[in-house]
């Protein structure tokens, strides 16, 4: 079936889809700025690096608006309020979040773009729900740690590397201060989670 886009619900869901993510990237960036005040490093690029995402996200879904430039689109919709006093909670949280965009929500917007006829943002609302169920999954890995006591130590030995420098200490913890840039312990994470959770920071 197709339907004209500027009657379609596809037009709808891409506005919410743009506010959605455009909040999240804001959430992110509060709690980004959050983790620095309680000296987490590792937690606040986390953040930071998840926000970019978010951000990029966003502008898929906008530029699929293109052909409706200068109009307004009138939505409703639901959005959290994460503020809470630990990062873990913080971090189940977003979670949560990540987890309900990909599915119900990006899933039933991609069904609907399908079945409007629009192939291409159905693609974008498949491949982003993909992309969600990564953040909710790193979300949660750092919020297990936390809850567990292990963001900084291990039952193992482990390769620890520190965000600022680049050192790499051996061992089942991390160290308190790293021995070449002086930065608190907050800043090492596990070498091993590097590719997955950190790439590019």
């Amino acid at each position: 079936m197709s339907i004209d886009f500027q009657h379609s619900e596809t037009r709808e869901n891409l506005m919410r889809a743009f506010a959605g993510e455009s909040q999240a990237r804001n959430r992110y960036t509060f709690a980004a700025e959050e983790a620095k005040r309680q000296k987490l490093p590792v937690l606040e690029r986390l953040f930071t690096f998840t926000a970019n995402q978010e951000k990029e996200h966003a502008e898929i879904f906008y530029n699929h608006l293109k052909p409706l430039a200068g109009t307004t689109i009138e939505i409703d919709g639901g959005y959290p309020i994460d503020l809470y006093p630990t990062m873990e909670e913080i971090l189940k949280a977003a979670q949560h979040n990540e987890y309900e965009e990909n599915d119900p929500i990006y899933k039933a917007f991609g069904d609907k773009a399908a079945e409007e006829g629009f192939t291409a943002i159905a693609s974008s609302f498949y491949g982003i729900a993909a992309i969600e169920k990564i953040h909710g999954d790193r979300f949660g890995t750092f919020a297990k740690l936390l809850e567990d006591k292990k963001l900084f130590s291990s039952d193992t030995q482990e390769a620890w590397i520190c965000l600022n420098c680049g050192h790499i200490h051996m061992g089942p913890m991390a160290p308190a201060v790293c021995p070449i840039c002086h930065k608190e312990q907050g800043y090492f994470v596990r070498l091993s989670m590097m590719p997955v959770t950190l790439q590019s920071l």
